[in-house]
């Protein structure tokens, strides 16, 4: 999740702040290093966890179109209430259900 929330402020803080949108580098270079070391951990931790690397990814998955709906209404205002959405972030939620409740054959 906080690699999530560290890749949206990456790609996005340009559109929240202004002074953002003149230091790209400056972003890439905030932002990299510990957004790559969360999802090194969490993909690792995930794996081991499940057992699975299909786990890890859908999970992963999930995760992030739980957070960015959420983050980019809340710092840009754009609205996830719109059908289409909304659709998708029940799908995404239905998806992390399935991997963290439903059993392995």
């Amino acid at each position: 999740m906080v690699g999530h929330i560290f890749l949206w402020f990456q790609v996005n803080s340009q559109f929240v702040w202004d002074w953002w949108s003149d230091h790209q580098i400056a972003s890439v270079l905030i932002f990299s290093l510990p957004t790559a070391f969360c999802f090194f951990y969490g993909w690792t931790y995930a794996v081991q966890e499940f057992n699975s690397v299909w786990s890890a990814r859908l999970i992963g998955f999930a995760l992030s179109f739980t957070i960015f709906p959420a983050l980019t209404w809340y710092m840009l205002g754009e609205s996830m209430f719109r059908p289409k959405v909304l659709i998708c972030i029940v799908l995404a939620v239905g998806i992390l259900l399935v991997q963290l409740f439903y059993p392995d054959s």
